[in-house]
């Protein structure tokens, strides 16, 4: 089989990275509408992320925000997004680059996104906890769902084995 000279597998990742950035965007513009809300993990120590010391302590590897009822100031850019949380009642501001981000979920519809982040960290190293920003507390990466499992979208299917 050819070599894929493309990176077809780097152009569809970016493509479904767009997918978050809208979804992003009305978010930013619009508010979260019904009952959506999402999950979104990224790498705390991927080049670009911007976080408070305190947190890059407590999550020194990979963290999950959720964006739901208490958010504020959300602005989605080209390669990055803003928004500001409260942990443990301090307000907090975040800046995820795209490039950082690992996983993306709307439960309220049973969507998810996964993506291949090429990380400044070795693989083994990588921790997750579900941060729920009003009260602060670490769950188990498995992201509850109401009813069936999620869809996720893997690009694993598409690369060369």
């Amino acid at each position: 089989m050819p070599e894929d000279l493309m990176r077809y597998d780097l152009l569809a990742q970016n493509a479904l990275k767009g997918v978050v950035r809208e979804a992003l965007r009305v978010a930013e513009n619009s508010g979260l509408p019904g009952e959506h809300h999402f999950y979104v993990a990224f790498l705390t120590r991927h080049p670009g992320v911007q976080i408070s010391q305190k947190l890059a302590e407590r999550y020194p590897r990979e963290m999950t925000i959720v964006l739901q009822h208490q958010f504020w100031n959300l602005r989605v850019l080209e390669d990055r997004f803003e928004v500001e949380l409260s942990f443990d009642n301090v307000p907090e501001h975040l800046v995820v680059p795209f490039d950082a981000v690992k996983g993306f979920m709307d439960p309220a519809v049973q969507f998810g996104l996964q993506f291949e982040v090429q990380s400044p960290i070795r693989p083994r190293e990588v921790d997750t906890a579900v941060v729920t920003p009003a009260t602060s507390e670490a769950k188990p990466a498995d992201i509850p769902a109401a009813g069936e499992a999620p869809k996720v979208v893997s690009l694993d299917q598409f690369r060369k084995k």
